[in-house]
């Protein structure tokens, strides 16, 4: 009997859509990442970059962490994440505190200064989204409101 061999030129994870679905899944991904990039462009501190408002913004979300939590939940290496936490230090966005339970760790924290920044940061992105949405029609809006948990639920997967 003969074994076939895998196909090893594409991850096993990474399953092709159904025909059928291939041009929904292709207009998503398109649509997802050209509005994040130009969310993105829509900052209050330009001296930051898009990987530094992203810890800020797991920070906010998910509350104190060691850095090496930040680099997994920011799918980075340890070292990477180590540099972007001095950075981030270095401009007074966060704090580094003892760990309680393990000496030799430090815990990472917002400072006040970052929760400001972040939550003008939002303001002005939801108020961007807001001008933008205010141009659908309201068969369109109600489908992006019915969409945006789906959304939320594809990030966090």
């Amino acid at each position: 009997m003969l074994k076939t061999m895998p196909d090893l030129s594409r991850p096993q994870h990474q399953a092709e859509a159904p025909p059928d679905h291939a041009d929904a899944v292709n207009a998503l991904r398109s649509g997802v990442m050209r509005l994040s990039r130009r969310l993105k462009h829509q900052r209050v501190d330009e001296s930051l970059s898009p990987t530094e408002m992203a810890v800020l913004g797991t920070l906010a979300r998910c509350g104190s962490a060691t850095p090496g939590e930040l680099a997994r939940k920011e799918h980075v290496q340890p070292p990477s994440m180590t540099r972007i936490v001095a950075l981030l230090e270095a401009k007074g966005l966060v704090r580094l505190e003892p760990h309680p339970e393990d000496r030799r760790q430090k815990v990472v924290s917002p400072t006040e200064r970052a929760e400001a920044m972040l939550e003008e940061s939002r303001r002005k992105r939801n108020a961007w989204l807001a001008e933008l949405v205010g141009k659908l029609t309201e068969d369109e809006w109600d489908a992006l409101r019915a969409a945006a948990p789906v959304l939320e639920k594809l990030a966090q997967m």
